[in-house]
């Protein structure tokens, strides 16, 4: 029977990225691109959003605002994969990283106190996904070979309910990138201590045992001679 990846024998074959403890930085430049991502998504649908609209902003021209919302909609759920991957991980660095005057006050002390609503925003949008998940299984179960017909609309009602989440994460993620990229330098220059204080310990503790031999047993005493009797 295999192994769960969850279970604690495949804890030792799990990579250094997975457990290094500022693995998170590595992820900062993605979430960076899907923040962008996002308020791209948003600018452009703005830019034309109004054209379809009348002066008190009723749409006119239903087929081409339908069609934005859902080509917006659909952009921004891109991103909001992104978050989903690679923020829970940069989030617990950067809470790991942060000292409690860094949320009373300095260069990111309003982005650490907005980051309060981050979780609760990427566990539903985890969820939606979940639920996505679930209806496409379906969908291959019982509709075989229909899956094309139902996908697109599945997406379509998918992205729409993503997108409060999407419009969340456009607030949300990129204080979420300005507080890791603030905290990650002060990640990195702790490392070479934690190192130096690793390799110590463990000079410390080969020298201990070098000098803790077993002693080696002692020789057995002497036998005492037997002195010769006197001849008579």
């Amino acid at each position: 029977m295999s192994t769960s990846s969850s279970s604690p024998s495949s804890a030792e074959n799990r990579s250094p990225a997975i457990t290094d403890p500022l693995a998170w930085r590595l992820h900062v430049p993605a979430l960076a691109s899907a923040a962008a991502g996002i308020e791209r998504a948003s600018d452009a649908w703005d830019a034309v959003s109004d054209s379809f609209c009348d002066r008190d902003g009723w749409p006119i021209g239903e087929e081409g605002y339908a069609d934005g919302k859902v080509k917006r909609d659909a952009e921004a759920w891109k991103h909001v994969e992104v978050f989903l991957a690679h923020g829970p991980e940069v989030l617990a660095g950067v809470r790991a990283t942060a000292s409690g005057a860094d949320y009373v006050e300095g260069p990111v002390s309003q982005d650490l106190r907005r980051l309060r609503g981050i979780d609760t925003t990427l566990e539903r949008a985890g969820q939606l996904r979940h639920e996505w998940d679930q209806i496409m299984a379906l969908m291959d179960a019982s509709l075989p070979g229909s899956r094309k017909i139902y996908e697109s609309r599945a997406e379509r009602i998918r992205n729409a309910d993503g997108w409060r989440y999407a419009d969340e994460l456009s607030f949300q993620g990129p204080a979420l990138v300005r507080a890791a990229d603030y905290l990650v330098g002060r990640a990195d220059s702790d490392q070479p201590s934690q190192t130096e204080r690793a390799r110590v310990a463990l000079a410390r503790s080969a020298a201990d045992n070098r000098g803790a031999l077993p002693a080696s047993p002692s020789a057995p005493p002497a036998p005492t001679p037997v002195v010769p009797g006197r001849s008579r």
